[in-house]
């Protein structure tokens, strides 16, 4: 039986490379063109103009952390997402230093286009559920 040992996290999205474009900023991945091409936008002049635009990537610089793939799915999202990520800010804080540390990170991510839906904070532990631009959630924690 083989092991996996590389795994990529999926979006379904109705702009691709905004939603991408937003998870760069908030993780410091970088948007890498496919191979073969040196930018996003020559890859793009490359396909059918129905296939422009209808998926984008980017990667953890580093090699760690997982691949996020984006495409275009032609329905809009519509419940709560079975899973989310979690943008770990606050390891190893805890009571107000770990909620200052998550509220700094809120503050940054706001500009970007997400959005604050609730502060989760029990006087040790916090976490402070978000949105993407596209209504993803996403937890700081």
């Amino acid at each position: 039986m083989s092991t996996i040992r590389q795994f990529q996290v999926t979006f379904d999205c109705a702009e691709p490379e905004r939603v991408a474009r937003f998870w760069c900023e908030v993780l410091g991945y970088v948007a890498s063109p496919p191979k073969g091409f040196a930018t996003w936008e020559e890859f793009d002049r490359s396909r059918p103009p129905e296939d422009r635009g209808s998926w984008f990537a980017c990667s953890d610089p580093s090699g760690v952390g997982p691949r996020l793939f984006f495409q275009r799915v032609p329905e809009g999202k519509v419940v709560k997402n079975r899973v989310h990520l979690d943008v770990r800010v606050g390891t190893g804080l805890v009571g107000e230093e770990r909620l200052a540390a998550l509220e700094a990170e809120c503050a940054r991510l706001l500009p970007l286009g997400a959005v604050r839906v609730e502060l989760l904070y029990d006087g040790n532990d916090a976490c402070i559920v978000m949105q993407d631009t596209e209504g993803n959630e996403f937890c700081l924690d």
